[in-house]
């Protein structure tokens, strides 16, 4: 595997196409989003509980055709954001984040990125998460990993194509399942401008800018296929 310099210096990522994004499109779903808020009060729990089931369904079915190993990931919510978990610190400004290394995912219970909302970025969030653990599964983080350590000069690129792809992962899943939403054509362009604003500002660039963060979103919600989610191949201005 190798990073491929192009003339303005800046690295591109080509290593062979991972098996996960070869399988083909993710088989269309009845996945009904549970009520975030029923009565007055708040559901999170239950929310989030339904979320993973049904990611959970749907991903391991889809590896299992392929011949492909599955694990659900632990999953461990948080009614406020801790000091540590899954032996490292709890990242500043995090919405939810994976944890890598004990493959679980980790959902606070409260937030703006969760509470009050009546939009489907809670649903996205999640399955950005999880789009994370499907990495791991698939051997992308592996990859990553060895190249962010070979490449310091472009670590922060890759770390943006990693974080790119689980953006378009959380739109094939999305895709899946749109018809089983009971969401107005409103609804997804506030999912855009809810994902839109939570791009990168400034010189601390992590995820990606708001464009391409909807860019790989949707790359991901119209195919409903895995494939369209190679942002190892992307030119470097569509990383950014």
């Amino acid at each position: 595997m190798c990073l491929a310099v192009l003339p303005s210096g800046v690295a591109q990522a080509a290593p062979p196409k991972n098996p996960l994004l070869k399988i083909g499109r993710l088989a269309a779903a009845s996945c009904p989003e549970p009520p975030l808020i029923d009565g007055g009060m708040p559901r999170t729990r239950e929310y989030l509980t339904a979320s993973m089931k049904c990611l959970n369904g749907l991903w391991s079915a889809h590896l299992a055709r392929a011949g492909l190993r599955f694990r659900e990931p632990t999953v461990r919510f948080y009614e406020e954001p801790a000091q540590r978990v899954c032996g490292v610190r709890w990242p500043a400004n995090a919405a939810a984040f994976y944890c890598t290394e004990r493959a679980t995912l980790v959902f606070p219970l409260t937030g703006s990125w969760i509470e009050g909302r009546t939009d489907l970025y809670p649903l996205k969030v999640a399955a950005h998460e999880y789009g994370h653990h499907l990495q791991s599964l698939t051997g992308i983080r592996d990859d990553y990993e060895a190249r962010a350590r070979s490449d310091r000069a472009h670590r922060a690129e890759l770390g943006r194509r990693y974080e790119l792809q689980a953006d378009c992962l959380s739109g094939v899943f999305l895709g899946s399942v749109r018809r089983s939403l009971p969401r107005t054509e409103q609804d997804w362009e506030a999912l855009s401008g809810a994902l839109r604003a939570s791009g990168d500002i400034g010189d601390y660039r992590t995820h990606g800018t708001g464009a391409n963060r909807v860019r790989w979103f949707d790359r991901g919600y119209r195919a409903v296929s895995p494939a369209a989610c190679d942002t190892w191949a992307a030119t470097p201005s569509m990383v950014s």
